[in-house]
C-alpha cells in the first residue's frame, strides 16, 4: 500500500521523479523573485496569491538565494504563506531561519522564548530578516508529501546548502 498516496517506488523517485523536479526547480532558479515581494505592508497572502494568478496557496519546495547563490532549501504545504513568515514573522516558529541566523550571530544559550524577549537578540533577529528581504527565491509546486520530503533533502544536497539546512531531529 502506498504511503500518502505516493504511487512511485523509491527507486522510481530516485531515478526519475526527483531529477525531474530538480530540472523544474533549475528553470525557476534561472529567474528568481525578490523575497521582498512577500513582505510588502498591506499585502497579505491572498493579495500575493492574486499577483501569481492563484486562488490558493500550494505545497512545494523553495530555495532562497543570496547574491545569486542558493543558501537554503525549504518545503511547505503553504509556500506563499511560509515565504511571508520568513520575512515578516514575529516568533521563532514563524521566522525559524531568521532565528537560526540570529542565534549564530549572537551565540545565545537562552531558551527560544527567552531569546525572543531579549533586546540584543531581537536586534540580530531583525537584521537577519532584513538580510532575507534582500534575497531572492525560486519555488516549484509538489503536491505529494512523500515526494516533497524526499525532494527537500535531495535538493539541499544537490545545491549544497549545508550552512542552514539540517535534517537532525529535535
Amino acid at each position: 500500500m502506498p504511503i500518502d498516496a505516493c504511487a512511485n517506488t523509491f527507486a522510481e523517485m530516485a531515478a526519475a521523479i526527483l531529477p525531474e523536479d530538480m530540472t523544474r526547480l533549475r528553470v525557476a532558479l534561472a529567474a528568481p523573485l525578490p523575497l521582498s515581494r512577500f513582505c510588502k505592508d498591506g499585502l497579505g497572502v491572498k493579495s500575493i496569491l492574486r499577483q501569481f494568478q492563484r486562488r490558493q496557496d500550494f505545497s512545494g519546495c523553495y530555495v532562497l538565494l543570496r547574491d545569486g547563490a542558493p543558501f537554503y532549501v525549504g518545503i511547505s504545504r503553504s509556500v506563499i504563506q511560509r515565504l511571508r513568515q520568513h520575512v515578516k514573522g514575529k516568533t521563532h516558529f514563524d521566522a525559524s531561519l531568521a532565528y537560526l541566523m540570529a542565534t549564530e550571530k549572537t551565540g545565545h544559550t537562552m531558551k527560544r522564548a527567552d531569546a525572543m524577549k531579549d533586546a540584543d537578540f531581537l536586534k540580530a533577529f531583525a537584521a537577519a530578516q532584513a538580510l532575507l528581504r534582500n534575497c531572492a527565491v525560486a519555488f516549484i509546486e509538489i503536491d505529494n508529501p512523500v515526494e516533497l520530503y524526499l525532494f527537500e533533502a535531495y535538493c539541499a544536497m544537490e545545491l549544497d546548502t549545508f550552512e542552514w539546512n539540517t535534517f537532525r531531529t529535535h
